[in-house]
């Protein structure tokens, strides 16, 4: 379905319960969203899942991926779904109903995507950091989580109610340049690690922790594909340079974060 003229997928990392699976792509089929992918899931037979009874045409189309980045390559605009209670996220989720603001504003011929933890633990920090926004679904205290597939179907209402009045919304809009999706992005973090690395920058124990934040600070900067290639010829000129001229020694190279 398109909300604002985006394509929504429905991504489900490491689901463990086919029956799940199936809850989830018969409330896709309930909103008119049909694009789901799965991935890692513990049970191979997902695709076989009983209680997905008038949904087939989803789970036939459904696609497995090995991991998250190759779920989402194509993506220009990512959501994350937690309930922070388990997470030290380095920021704060917001409720659903915000979600249909920033929702409109995706461009047209592009797509989205909606991530769903595993059952056990939802998303990790590494899945989270793929994300521009976290939202979560407002719940009592003594009971936040909710199960996968109703999960999966109050947010697919809530894009779907937002369909019906994106058209307006849209109308007009010139995009000059689309949003960069996350496989450009990554090629762009990739690049910016090892000239990191050059410049010794990480700390042994911290590297990880330090590319989740470059990661996000990456995203929140909503780089169009024109933007990609220019910062991807900068960052290539700075990487030949600290690789072939022999002036740059070990002394002129920054130190990372303490």
């Amino acid at each position: 379905m398109k909300t604002s003229g985006a394509n929504w997928r429905i991504v489900l990392v490491r689901p463990r319960n086919p029956l799940n699976i199936g809850a989830a792509a018969r409330a896709m089929a309930n909103f008119g969203f049909d694009d789901l992918v799965v991935v890692c899931p513990f049970d191979p037979v997902w695709r076989e899942a009983r209680s997905a009874v008038g949904a087939g045409h989803v789970l036939k189309a459904a696609r497995m991926a090995d991991h998250l980045p190759e779920a989402i390559s194509d993506c220009h605009f990512v959501v994350g779904t937690t309930t922070g209670s388990r997470r030290n996220l380095d920021r704060d989720p917001v409720p659903l109903t915000e979600l249909t603001a920033p929702a409109l504003k995706v461009p047209s011929r592009t797509r989205a995507a909606v991530l769903f933890g595993s059952e056990k633990t939802g998303l990790l920090n590494d899945h989270l950091s793929y994300c521009h926004m976290l939202v979560r679904i407002p719940t009592t205290a003594g009971c936040p989580s909710m199960n996968l597939g109703q999960s999966v179907a109050v947010f697919c209402y809530e894009l779907a109610r937002a369909a019906g009045f994106s058209r307006a919304a849209a109308t007009g809009r010139v995009h000059s340049s689309l949003p960069a999706n996350i496989q450009a992005l990554d090629h762009v973090l990739d690049r910016a690690a090892r000239l990191l690395d050059l410049s010794g920058y990480f700390k042994p124990k911290g590297k990880q922790a330090q590319l989740l934040k470059l990661r996000r600070l990456v995203l929140d900067l909503g780089l169009s594909n024109h933007d990609v290639r220019v910062l991807g010829g900068i960052l290539a000129q700075l990487e030949w340079k600290l690789k072939t001229d022999p002036s740059i020694g070990k002394g002129d190279r920054l130190g990372g974060e303490d």
